[in-house]
């Protein structure tokens, strides 16, 4: 306590509420992983009958053999094939999306992808944020309206920044019915003007990292917003007092859910 009421933490932080209990993450810290956490990660190694992952954590994550989503959504046992095909699955350096299955006796995360929302990640650029600004939210996938990008805000820290990807409501029926290999399709090359809204995205997030401020769709287009208000060009935004000036939206927003809670409290 600092002489009287006031609580002063001993490392500068995020601030962290459950029920009566308040505690602040550092946020030069490694990622800590949750049960049911989406995370982006970086394939390290392939090994025998698994992958080793950078998650952003003090140890690899493991992807099992058996913990993926096999093309063409088949359910049966691996075998030695599958085993000698892993790499046309994941091979070292390729980014992907898993969800936190469980954690190993010595603390490892155990990741699965059995869904296919899950899986390799191509046609888009990577954004590496302190873990902590990234606001949990129900859903990780999110789609900027107008902007036709998609973000998947990853409980690590790791963002991912890619064109919309039109839904095909068909898409699963026709998957089932068709032959698969192990390889996915490559993705279409994004317009010039989808990739400068891709670079602007970019450097939005950028920004509101700079300012220690929370990552999450709304303050992604208040910023974007903002900046091209403002006119600020892509390549100039995180210099000198344009992250501040691209970021009053955001600011604004963060202190009126503050002074709202503080309220009903």
């Amino acid at each position: 306590k600092d002489g009287g009421e006031t609580l002063v933490a001993s490392v500068a932080g995020v601030v962290q509420r459950v029920n009566k209990l308040v505690s602040v993450v550092p946020v030069k810290s490694r990622y800590i992983g949750q049960v049911g956490d989406v995370v982006v990660g970086r394939v390290l190694e392939v090994g025998q009958k698994r992958w080793g992952l950078d998650v952003n954590s003090t140890q690899a994550a493991v992807l099992m053999l058996s913990s993926v989503h096999l093309p063409g959504g088949v359910q049966r046992r691996r075998t030695y094939e599958d085993q000698l095909n892993m790499r046309q699955l994941y091979s070292e350096g390729e980014l992907m999306s898993a969800e936190v299955h469980q954690f190993f006796g010595d603390g490892a995360m155990s990741l699965h992808t059995r869904s296919r929302k899950y899986g390799k990640l191509r046609g888009g650029e990577l954004v590496c944020v302190p873990w902590v600004l990234v606001r949990r939210m129900k859903h990780t996938h999110h789609v900027l309206e107008g902007l036709g990008i998609e973000v998947l805000l990853a409980s690590n820290g790791f963002i991912w920044i890619s064109p919309e990807c039109p839904s095909n409501p068909h898409q699963d029926l026709e998957d089932d019915d068709q032959e698969h290999d192990w390889t996915p399709p490559a993705p279409t090359p994004p317009s010039p003007q989808v990739r400068e809204s891709m670079a602007r995205v970019k450097q939005s997030i950028k920004a509101l990292a700079s300012c220690f401020l929370e990552i999450s769709p709304d303050s992604i287009m208040d910023t974007y917003q903002k900046s091209f208000s403002l006119g600020q060009p892509i390549a100039s935004m995180l210099l000198g007092d344009s992250p501040k000036d691209a970021t009053e939206t955001a600011r604004e927003r963060r202190d009126r859910a503050q002074g709202n809670k503080m309220s009903d409290d």
